[in-house]
């Protein structure tokens, strides 16, 4: 059975302690408005500045920054099945989504999908 898939997001994950600051420079970097989700202070987005691409910053408790992307999927168990087969690891589920990390060990994550107009313009399909 066939699912898709595409990149979503990027998401530059910061330690709390620097989120503010973070939030604030991003803004000023981009002239783009920060809009904290609602549901979770922890996410603050700026909309599409790539059309299909949402770009996040995001408190983590992890004392290192890094930068991590989001695939978006009307399947996540045969995305990740997908993933884990060209080399991914598969690290941690979580509610709605997947951690997992590339053979360099780079984080990113397997999500629902999140904008349904732009996956359904530019989903790769998958069998």
């Amino acid at each position: 059975m066939s699912h898709r898939s595409r990149l979503t997001a990027a998401l530059i994950d910061v330690p709390s302690a620097d989120y503010a600051r973070t939030v604030e420079f991003w803004g000023a970097a981009l002239e783009r408005p920060a809009e904290v989700e609602a549901e979770d202070p922890n996410y603050t987005s700026f909309g599409q500045p790539t059309p299909g691409v949402e770009l996040m910053v995001q408190a983590v408790g992890d004392p290192e920054p890094r930068i991590h992307l989001d695939i978006e999927t009307d399947d996540i168990d045969a995305e990740v099945a997908r993933l884990t087969a060209l080399g991914g690891t598969e690290v941690e589920r979580l509610e709605g989504w997947v951690i997992m990390r590339d053979p360099a060990q780079t984080v990113f994550c397997v999500v629902g999908v999140q904008d349904s107009e732009a996956f359904a313009a530019h989903a790769t399909t998958w069998d």
